[in-house]
C-alpha cells in the first residue's frame, strides 16, 4: 500500500471511491475499515479536496449535505491533523476552539440531564430537569454566533481562494443545527408539569438530535475546517476576521487576549478609529465615545429593534455580570424563564408605543439598585431598540445636607 501512502492523488481517488460507496447506500461501519486498511490516517486537507472534487464532478452540494454526517462518521478516528498549525491565544482559531470547548461542557451537562430523565419512573414529575434543560438549550442557542462568524467572516476568504464546495455544505449543516436548537428551545418553553414519559419523548424526537448535531459540527470544524483554514489564510486575513468578530459576538466563551500578528498594521481599522463621529451638538472619535460610556457611573445595555443585544458598557464596577458572549443574543434568552414574560411585556409596550419607560428598584446584596428601561426612538418616533440603565444608588440615597467645597474621598481599599 506504500504507493497510496506516498501519493496524494492516489489517496484522494481512493477516498472519493469510498465516499461514493456511502452515497450508494453502504453504512459507515462498512466503509471505515476499508478506509483505515487502504489509507491509514487521511490528511485533513485531502478530505476537503475530495469534497471539492465531488462537487466539481457534478455531484449536487445538496446531496453531499444530506450525507455529510455519514462522511464524518466513516472518517472518525481516521483523519490526520498532526501537521496542523498552532495559534496563540486571541487568534480567531483559538477563539473558535475555546467556544467549542465551552459547547462541549454545556453538552456534557445536557447529557447528564438526559440520563437523569431516563432513570425516572414513568409517572414521575420531570419538571425540574426539564427546566434545567431549558437553561442549557438557551445557552446552546448561542452557537448561532459561532456559526455566523464562520459563515460571514471566514467563508468569504475561502471562496476567494476557489474553495466553495465545503463552505456551502457546512453552511447548510449550520442551518440544520440552528433549526434543531430552535426547535428544542420551543418545546422546552415554560408550561405545566411534565411527566418522565413526556420528557423522554422530547429527548427522542427533538433534544437528542440537536445535541448530536452540535457534536458533529464540532468534529468537522476541529478535524477538517480549522486546520485547513490555517493553511490557506494569511495573517492579514486572520486579522481582518479578528477585528470584525466582536460585531457579531461570541458563543458562551468571551476571549480576553488581544492578538495582532507581527508586520500587519491595523490600516483601515486604525483610520476608522481616528475618524470623528459628528453629532448635532459636537463631535467625538470612536475611542472617546467608548471611554466616555465606560466612565459614566452606571451600566448601559442596548437591545436593538430585532430584540438582540447589540452593546453594553464596560465600567470599572458592573452591577450585573456581562460578557461579550451576549452580543447578538436574543434578550429573551438572557433572562431566567420566570422573568422572561416581564421583559417581553416591556418590549411589546415599547414597540407599540404604549409606553416609553419602565422603572424598577430592588435591594441586591445590601445595595439599592435602580433599573430603568427606555424606548429608543428616532426623531420620527420609529422604535430603534431598548436601553437598560442600571445604577447603584446606595451612597446617593444616604446623602444629607450639602457639600459645597471640594472634597476628594479616597477609597480605603
Amino acid at each position: 500500500m506504500s504507493e497510496l501512502i506516498d501519493n496524494s492523488a492516489a489517496r484522494r481517488n481512493v477516498l472519493k471511491h469510498l465516499i461514493l460507496q456511502l452515497h450508494d447506500g453502504k453504512a459507515p461501519e462498512e466503509v471505515r475499515p476499508q478506509l483505515v486498511r487502504l489509507l491509514g490516517r487521511v490528511p485533513y486537507d485531502e478530505v476537503v479536496a475530495v469534497e471539492q472534487e465531488l462537487i466539481a464532478d457534478g455531484m449536487p452540494a445538496s446531496e453531499i449535505l444530506s450525507l455529510c454526517d455519514l462522511h464524518s462518521s466513516a472518517m472518525k478516528g481516521a483523519i490526520d491533523t498532526s501537521g496542523a498549525k498552532t495559534v496563540p491565544n486571541g487568534h480567531p482559531v483559538h477563539t473558535f476552539k475555546m467556544e467549542n470547548q465551552a459547547l462541549i461542557g454545556e453538552l456534557a451537562l445536557t447529557d447528564k440531564l438526559f440520563d437523569e430523565i431516563r432513570k425516572l419512573p414513568s409517572d414521575a414529575d420531570a419538571s425540574e430537569p426539564v427546566g434545567q434543560l431549558r437553561v442549557r438549550f438557551s445557552r446552546l442557542s448561542d452557537v448561532d454566533k459561532h456559526y455566523s462568524r464562520k459563515e460571514n467572516l471566514l467563508f468569504p476568504f475561502l471562496e476567494k481562494k476557489g474553495i466553495t464546495g465545503p463552505p456551502t455544505v457546512m453552511w447548510g449543516k449550520d442551518d440544520e443545527v440552528r433549526e434543531m436548537v430552535k426547535g428544542a428551545v420551543e418545546v422546552l418553553q415554560p408550561g405545566e408539569s411534565v411527566s418522565a414519559d413526556e420528557a423522554r419523548g422530547l429527548l427522542d424526537l427533538v433534544l437528542r438530535h440537536a445535541v448530536d448535531a452540535i457534536k458533529e459540527m464540532i468534529f468537522k470544524e476541529e478535524e477538517i475546517l480549522l486546520p485547513m483554514c490555517l493553511d490557506k489564510l494569511s495573517d492579514a486575513e486572520w486579522y481582518s476576521i479578528y477585528i470584525q468578530s466582536p460585531e457579531i459576538g461570541f458563543c458562551i466563551y468571551d476571549p480576553i487576549d488581544r492578538w495582532q500578528p507581527d508586520g500587519v498594521a491595523e490600516t483601515e481599522h486604525a483610520a476608522a478609529e481616528g475618524a470623528a463621529l459628528r453629532f448635532a451638538s459636537g463631535s467625538l472619535t470612536p475611542t472617546e465615545v467608548e471611554v466616555i460610556l465606560n466612565t459614566i457611573p452606571f451600566d448601559l445595555t442596548f437591545v436593538g429593534a430585532d430584540d438582540t443585544v447589540q452593546y453594553f458598557t464596560q465600567g470599572r464596577e458592573r452591577i450585573f455580570a456581562r460578557n461579550r458572549a451576549i452580543i447578538g443574543r436574543k434578550v429573551q434568552m438572557c433572562h431566567p424563564p420566570d422573568s422572561v414574560h416581564i421583559v417581553q411585556k416591556i418590549i411589546d409596550d415599547f414597540k407599540t408605543g404604549r409606553e416609553d419607560r419602565a422603572p424598577f428598584w430592588i435591594t441586591l446584596n445590601g445595595k439599592f439598585i435602580h433599573i430603568e428601561y427606555f424606548a429608543v426612538r428616532d426623531d420620527r418616533g420609529k422604535y430603534l431598540g431598548t436601553l437598560e440603565v442600571s445604577q447603584d444608588l446606595t451612597e446617593k440615597r444616604a446623602l444629607t445636607g450639602q457639600q459645597r467645597l471640594l472634597s476628594y474621598e479616597k477609597d480605603s481599599k
